[in-house]
């Protein structure tokens, strides 16, 4: 059933000719020659719910072949070849169920939606191997989460950084995990953030469009560059509230960039405040000028609405603003009032 989404999927970005599927199969031609390009990187375009990682993992395994043949992620894709994909069931996961509290804004037999609480990580890798979000859905959902994403990241469809809260979605089974997706690459999905910024931004609202891409020399970080070189960005702004110092401000992004709103806010030169990454500076002087030290990048995501992946019908979630959001926003000058 999920692979009927993915065919769905694939015709908006391969140009491809399916000639079989089954339950966790596909067997597709490809039907254009992609020069100087990577079957790893094509294939992350027709599956964008696995990771280019895990994709590799599946051609360098033998899960992956074309015109019958193991190949190497680094295959360049030709007009003609016939590339077979098996997904194998998921292996017994090591990461372990964890009895923390979630706030749930809505759950069915499919998919579930947390508002994620501040400092959170989403799912176990390199220095976070417990105590995730991922720990906490294996307890709550008792184990039933999509295996797509692979064993370390059951059930995610999309991320929020750690310092960031609110609203995120999780697929329960491969239907809804590839529906989700579906969406989230057609950008289909409704995300709106709330944030507070340093300084005043003068202009009401505005629209950022920008590319972005891997800082050339601090590799944790992502900048704005040229449009040759990055990715499209776009972000659409609102202020919400003048405070002392900052101001509130609602982000609709438009397309998902790492850092993405981080960057831009950045790039109009009011970073968000207790980013260290991108307004250290900023954040140390509206410290100075107020008093208040933010505990963490104020980012939080306030809505997202998309239509069920099983269902068809239109969901809209709000994330109430956890208390060290309020906080600040009530200390800066504004009012407790979302």
């Amino acid at each position: 059933m999920w692979l009927g989404a993915e065919k769905r999927l694939a015709r908006g970005f391969c140009s491809c000719k399916i000639l079989g599927v089954s339950e966790r199969s596909e067997t597709f031609v490809i039907e254009a020659s992609q020069p100087g390009g990577r079957l790893d990187v094509f294939l992350t375009k027709r599956y964008p719910a696995v990771s280019r990682g895990s994709l590799q993992r599946l051609i360098e395994e033998g899960h992956i072949l074309v015109n019958g043949q193991r190949v190497k992620p680094s295959h360049s894709p030709r007009a003609g070849d016939v590339v077979s994909v098996y997904f194998p069931e998921p292996r017994p996961s090591h990461v372990y169920p964890e009895d923390i509290p979630l706030e749930i804004l809505f759950e069915d037999e499919h998919l579930v939606v947390v508002n994620k609480a501040p400092g959170m990580v989403v799912h176990p890798g390199p220095g976070n191997e417990e105590h995730t979000l991922v720990n906490a859905l294996l307890h709550h959902c008792a184990g039933r989460l999509s295996g797509i994403a692979g064993v370390a990241r059951p059930g995610i469809v999309h991320r929020l950084d750690k310092e960031t809260s609110g609203c995120l979605v999780i697929a329960k089974d491969d239907a809804a995990h590839v529906g989700l997706s579906a969406q989230f690459s057609a950008r289909q999905v409704s995300k709106i953030y709330h944030a507070v910024a340093c300084g005043v931004i003068p202009r009401e609202a505005g629209m950022l469009r920008t590319a972005i891409a891997r800082h050339p020399t601090h590799r944790k970080r992502m900048a704005v560059v040229d449009e040759d070189v990055g990715r499209e960005a776009v972000t659409e702004y609102r202020v919400l509230e003048r405070l002392r110092g900052a101001t509130l401000v609602e982000a609709r992004i438009h397309t998902g960039r790492t850092h993405q709103i981080r960057v831009h806010f950045q790039y109009l030169g009011h970073p968000l405040a207790g980013d260290t990454t991108y307004g250290k500076k900023q954040t140390s002087r509206l410290a100075e000028a107020t008093g208040y030290t933010p505990p963490r990048v104020l980012l939080h995501a306030w809505e997202l609405a998309f239509k069920h992946p099983v269902t068809g019908q239109a969901l809209t979630f709000h994330a109430p603003w956890p208390a060290d959001f309020a906080e600040a926003v009530a200390v800066l000058g504004g009012c407790e009032r979302r």
